[in-house]
């Protein structure tokens, strides 16, 4: 079956991108490199096609009653324009998906899902949806959208958007009227820095792509140096950090599970987690040499295999070859010594926390 394609492929095209399929969709892996990318967000501004991710708009009566039901977040007492991350999870306390929510009114809640992701999790949404008074939205064909991420992403869309921002603090967002439509702004990204996504229709998009590409203020950024900039402030990846035998509480995301609510889809599952603890966990790794670890390597201890990596790079940021991987709790502690095998070697290092590079979100 062919992949799908986003509004701005062309234009990726035209830039001379690598394309590659993600998530059922072609979309530009980089234009230049990894690295002129990664530090262009990280010391000026990038700007990514995330259009592949999905969207659903739940309205109605039992809107918020029906997004709590699924989601492990709390979203009792979110104000108007609020954001929260959290996840969907299974009865067992595997994960369905991580997503976000935004408030975007009284009864009226926008979620957003990841690409690869977009037809099983509507597809669970909706098998959950029976007994609710809610209007339930698939929406994803109807929005595009941008992040626009980095140090200078603020006076980018002031400037070159004209979207005026600097009000929005971390994980908040509006609503602008353009006068032939409605867009959705917020200050969230999935970089580590200060940033901003936009949400609006094909047309809009392309519009504003074209007018941050003429501006020479800012460089176009593909998925490659997006994996490499999460990684690094220790965001995780689904399929990767999280998936349907990876639960938040392994994940190291418990914060997001917020188990005092009267019930959610895997609250029994994920509160005996967080009492009487998991066998794996998500740890970070710092390697003593050069040698990169990758998805899939094996990690031990004492020669014992113990875990496997899920992500592993050379930081950019930092030159430091680390890795997060999924290993047996008793080897889970900060600084225990571990090693990742490497083809037909094994490399020494240990664990470290898996914020690897400090993140500057605007928090106020």
């Amino acid at each position: 079956m062919d992949n799908k394609r986003t509004c701005l492929y062309d234009k990726h095209v035209a830039l001379g991108a690598l394309i590659s399929p993600f998530g059922g969709f072609d979309m530009p892996i980089h234009y230049t490199s990894i690295i002129d990318e990664h530090n262009a967000v990280r010391q000026h501004c990038g700007v990514f096609d995330v259009s592949h991710m999905g969207e659903v708009r739940i309205q109605g009566p039992d809107a918020g009653r029906y997004v709590n039901h699924l989601f492990t977040n709390d979203i009792e007492g979110m104000a108007d324009g609020g954001i929260l991350y959290g996840m969907m999870c299974y009865d067992d306390g595997g994960t369905v998906d991580d997503l976000l929510v935004y408030r975007m009114g009284e009864n009226d809640f926008f979620l957003v899902i990841n690409a690869a992701n977009i037809d099983k999790d509507v597809a669970w949404m909706q098998q959950h949806a029976e007994g609710y008074d809610i209007i339930f939205d698939h929406c994803s064909d109807r929005y595009a959208q941008i992040a626009v991420q980095g140090p200078e992403s603020e006076n980018v869309m002031e400037q070159i958007l004209d979207i005026r921002c600097s009000e929005l603090l971390f994980y908040t967002s509006k609503t602008i009227d353009t006068g032939s439509e409605t867009i959705i702004v917020s200050r969230t990204g999935y970089t580590g820095e200060d940033g901003f996504e936009i949400y609006a229709s094909a047309d809009c998009i392309r519009h504003m792509w074209d007018l941050l590409m003429e501006s020479g203020k800012c460089k176009p950024c593909g998925l490659g140096c997006r994996d490499t900039l999460r990684f690094e402030v220790g965001l995780p990846l689904y399929g990767d950090e999280l998936s349907a035998d990876i639960s938040p509480i392994m994940a190291g995301l418990g914060m997001f599970v917020k188990t005092d609510k009267a019930e959610f889809i895997g609250r029994d599952a994920l509160l005996r987690q967080k009492t009487e603890g998991v066998s794996r966990r998500i740890v970070g790794i710092l390697l003593d040499d050069k040698a990169i670890p990758r998805h899939g390597y094996a990690v031990l201890h004492d020669g014992q295999l113990v875990g496997e990596v899920t992500t592993g790079y050379r930081s950019i940021s930092t030159g430091q070859s680390v890795c997060m991987a999924l290993v047996d709790t008793s080897v889970a502690a900060l600084g225990t010594p571990l090693a990742i095998q490497i083809r037909k070697k094994t490399f020494a290092g240990h664990v470290v926390k898996k914020r690897f590079y400090d993140k500057h979100y605007k928090k106020a």
